[in-house]
């Protein structure tokens, strides 16, 4: 039987106790304080070993691994080749850990309260608010100065200052254009502005059954408002002050709104749902990650949407102004015990080895996060990931409130807020004025 496996809770058909814990739940565990901490220490003594964590020998040459990507069809053959070769040139022994990507951060987090966990840890940027905090991972600044990474890479691994993860993967949340709709709509250059791109909008309504942008409208997605309210000159927060509710976001959220109601956005989209309506040619624009071009074409009947889709910096309100995108990616941490100096090396090979991300991206088009990654001839010779590079995720940031562990609540609450006004139940400006009011309770508990 192979050793990469998939680690069980209980015997296979037990109920698990903690089977409806997700992420907004673990977040929730992070901060109920001292109450929060025995409820955790009480569940983690269910959560699968992976060592024995906490100390123990930083020099030693065995460490785990864990990887949400060891848990899926696509990538764990990728990633068992990775640690098998580390193991073999290092002479390390490596312990792979996974669990599925939706169990991930809630098992996780019991793991490192437990003191669990040991070695390298992989992890969606998005997490490191919620577990540097805790103050069990190494301080990678010194590897990362090894790595040859690209600035906006680095920033993806950063929290509170500090370089917790070596990146894995770096890109972003864009647009993604149909070409071949735009041209047939009489759209002769991207649009960069937003006039020009509702323009676009409205020549893209005039053709048969499209939708000109599948933006999303559905609360699960409705984040990607963020970046928009940041076009039009909303802060989101300064420091511990949300700005949510000023004369920026409302004047977003209105236009938004106007979209909806002019029909150049659709009701009750996700990301799954822009997907599929892009896979068969009726959608001008929509969001996704720079993987979403492969997600979609394999969806498609048509192969020759492929070389129709395109990446669009997202529009601005005036020329000149910076272009808004969400970082989006992984990163590799390290947690601070048993085997942490061989994990750390093992993490900043996976990493930075222009060999080992080149093929990483021709398996998984995952895009490097090196600057000899990107130029690599199998990843320059991609020229959708290369615009993308260039031309979206040189300007991504973080979210807004990833530094904060209440960041999904934070996120759920301000896309309520702006489904309300989608479907006429507030006005924009009570809408973010009741977000602002809320963000700012569960940033003070």
């Amino acid at each position: 039987m192979s050793r990469f496996r998939t680690r069980q809770l209980m015997a296979p058909g037990t109920a698990r106790p903690d089977a409806g814990l997700r992420r907004r739940d673990t977040l929730r565990l992070l901060g109920l304080g001292a109450m929060g901490a025995v409820g955790a220490g009480a569940l983690s003594a269910c959560a699968p070993s992976g060592g024995s964590g906490g100390g123990g020998d930083a020099s030693a040459t065995s460490f785990g691994f864990s990887s949400w990507s060891l848990n899926e069809e696509a990538s764990k053959p990728v990633v068992e080749a990775i640690i098998a070769d580390w193991e073999s040139a290092e002479d390390v022994a490596i312990d792979p850990v996974s669990y599925p990507y939706n169990d991930y951060l809630t098992q996780l987090t019991l793991k490192l309260r437990g003191g669990q966990v040991t070695g390298a840890v992989q992890l969606d940027i998005a997490w490191l608010g919620a577990l540097a905090p805790m103050g069990r991972l190494l301080d990678l600044s010194e590897a990362a100065a090894r790595g040859g990474y690209t600035e906006a890479a680095l920033t993806s691994g950063q929290y509170d200052g500090t370089q917790y993860g070596l990146p894995w993967t770096t890109a972003s949340i864009g647009l993604i254009a149909n070409s071949t709709l735009l041209d047939e709509a009489g759209i002769t250059e991207q649009p960069t502005t937003i006039e020009q791109f509702e323009e676009a909008l409205r020549a893209l309504k005039d053709l048969d059954g499209i939708t000109p942008y599948a933006a999303a409208t559905k609360v699960a997605q409705l984040k990607d408002i963020f970046p928009w309210m940041r076009t039009f000159g909303c802060t989101l927060v300064e420091g511990d002050t949300v700005t949510i509710g000023d004369d920026a976001s409302v004047e977003a959220v209105e236009w938004y709104k106007r979209l909806y109601d002019d029909g150049l956005i659709a009701a009750d989209v996700d990301r799954f749902d822009a997907r599929a309506l892009f896979a068969q040619g009726r959608v001008g624009f929509y969001d996704d990650a720079v993987i979403g071009k492969g997600a979609t074409v394999a969806q498609a009947s048509d192969p020759a949407l492929a070389d129709a889709m395109v990446p669009v910096p997202r529009p601005v309100l005036a020329s000149g102004d910076t272009p808004q995108a969400l970082l989006w990616g992984h990163v590799i941490v390290v947690v601070d015990g048993e085997g942490s100096d061989a994990a750390t090396e093992f993490a900043l090979h996976t990493t930075s080895d222009t060999a080992t991300v080149a093929d990483y991206f021709e398996r998984l088009a995952l895009p490097p996060t090196t600057e000899e990654g990107l130029a690599d001839p199998a990843v320059a010779q991609d020229t959708f990931t290369t615009e993308w590079t260039e031309r979206i995720t040189a300007t991504a940031t973080p979210g807004p409130f990833w530094h904060l562990t209440q960041n999904a609540q934070i996120e759920e609450v301000v896309a309520q807020q702006v489904q309300a006004v989608l479907v006429g139940g507030s006005s924009a400006r009570d809408a973010m004025n009741a977000a602002r009011e809320e963000i700012t309770g569960l940033m003070e508990r």
